[in-house]
């Protein structure tokens, strides 16, 4: 199985875009266990926005998987 969860950071505003690396290596550190498989980097905008999106791919450690 390549990946068994789904993790979406998403920031429009400037300062939560310059921001959005911090909070996702926080969320990492605060699940050790996981190991990222993929990622895909989006970014769109329009004439006022823009935003940035980052989804991380991941699989679960195996005796979390097994449990539930």
């Amino acid at each position: 199985m390549a990946f068994t969860g789904v993790k979406v950071f998403s920031a429009t505003k400037a300062r939560e875009r310059e921001e959005l690396g911090e909070n996702i290596t926080r969320w990492i550190r605060a699940n050790p266990g996981l190991h990222v498989t993929d990622k895909i980097v989006t970014q769109s905008s329009d004439r006022e926005f823009h935003c940035l999106t980052i989804t991380l791919f991941y699989r679960l450690p195996e005796t979390a998987h097994a449990a539930g």
